[in-house]
């Protein structure tokens, strides 16, 4: 069963929550997150991407950059850019990107049930990546970045949080991006019991994105049990930041993929060697968006066609049935030479929130070819981790991205 729990949130003061909230470390490159600041001087990212407050060329994985996280996570806490709520809370995280709002529950997850399978995952994670942000947690004591968590619908729940919403928010602002943010306080004893027992009644939780977080969080958390031998279990670093959603309010971008060397292949060639699984149809007047599962964009030299998988090629097989297991297996490998698409450097990703337009741009820079996708659904990805499996690398891309500085939880 999952364990959540509430957790005494440091938070922006209110009318400065729009200038601090920031997207994930991981949306920019240092230079991007510098000119964000340039523009935001109290973007989150100071603290997320320290290296910005240090010398142009400083390494990003310095001693010092983490030290420059910490020292400025402090002082905005000292300073009173942040406060902290005096009990135990949980927060309601609102989202609404296009007239769609999805409502997440903020509260802390059990590092043991990440390691004993109740929180399930459906991809690896990177130990470059991994070992970049358990240096952060760990030199500011806390997690700054949400887990983005899921869990199967449930009614009771969604009445409840529907209620709260009822009350007056205590964030409620719109980022230059147009997506609405609204988050509410959590503080009655008898939401929080009931909060608290719906989730000790679900077998598993599921990571929809921010696997390297999780990861992270949890190993440092482990570091800290191995210094303190007197642990019982209740000690906040046993605990991780998350924001759980229903699953069924979550929407998926297909995540498309760009091959920047053709491996000799010309369309006729290409054709020849996919033409016993797929059915091709060029397609007149522009981009092409696959509206159902199976299909799949191809782009070569201006012209765009039409691919639809043979329903041989679909054996049940939660994972080799995917469309990105689809395209890795019988296109990418066997026709461009990709096999291992973690790393090979001949292959680019483009999330579809971007369009296929970039899809286009980056396919002619490089004198490539571009695959635009069917969106991998929820139930595909909870499918997978229900069946212990992982994914393909850039199975799933989540619109809208939550934003990190709302909540800090430390330990």
């Amino acid at each position: 069963m999952s364990t959540i729990r509430p957790f005494k949130g440091i938070r922006p003061k209110a009318e400065l929550a729009s200038a601090i909230a920031a997207l994930p470390y991981d949306v920019y490159s240092s230079e991007e997150a510098r000119k964000i600041i340039e523009a935001s001087p109290l973007s989150f990212l100071r603290i997320d991407r320290a290296e910005t407050l240090l010398p142009r060329g400083t390494d990003p994985y310095s001693s010092e950059v983490y030290a420059a996280a910490r020292r400025t996570l402090d002082q905005m806490i000292k300073d009173g850019s942040f406060i902290q709520d005096a009990a135990d809370c949980y927060y309601i995280y609102a989202l609404t990107m296009e007239g769609r709002t999805q409502t997440g529950l903020v509260g802390c997850a059990s590092i043991d049930d990440y390691m004993n399978g109740v929180i399930l995952k459906h991809e690896n994670t990177l130990s470059a990546k991994e070992t970049d942000r358990i240096r952060h947690v760990d030199a500011c004591s806390a997690q700054t970045g949400p887990i983005f968590l899921a869990y199967r619908p449930c009614r009771e729940l969604r009445e409840t949080l529907e209620e709260i919403k009822g009350n007056q928010p205590i964030y409620d602002f719109t980022s230059d991006d147009g997506i609405r943010h609204q988050v509410w306080k959590i503080d009655s004893p008898e939401h929080i019991d009931n909060i608290s027992h719906f989730f000790s009644n679900l077998p598993h939780l599921y990571i929809a994105d921010g696997h390297h977080r999780a990861a992270s969080a949890v190993k440092v958390g482990l570091q800290r049990r191995a210094g303190d031998p007197d642990f019982s279990g209740n000690e906040e670093y046993n605990f991780f930041l998350s924001v759980l959603f229903s699953s069924d309010e979550l929407k998926i971008y297909d995540y498309n993929r760009v091959v920047v060397d053709r491996n000799g292949c010309t369309f006729s060639t290409f054709f020849d060697k996919i033409r016993d699984r797929f059915h091709v149809q060029k397609i007149d007047g522009g981009p092409f968006h696959p509206a159902r599962k199976g299909d799949f964009g191809f782009y070569m030299d201006g012209v765009w066609y039409r691919l639809s998988a043979d329903s041989a090629l679909f054996t049940g097989d939660p994972v080799r049935d995917l469309d990105v297991s689809i395209l890795q297996d019988h296109i990418l490998a066997p026709v461009f030479g990709i096999d291992d698409p973690k790393n090979d450097p001949r292959i680019r990703f483009v999330g579809g929130i971007r369009g296929l337009k970039a899809l286009e741009e980056a396919a002619d820079t490089a004198c490539g070819a571009a695959f635009s996708m069917y969106p991998t659904s929820m139930d595909e990805l909870l499918s997978v981790a229900d069946a212990g499996r992982l994914m393909p690398p850039k199975s799933t891309w989540f619109e809208p991205k939550l934003r990190s500085g709302l909540f800090i939880h430390r330990f």
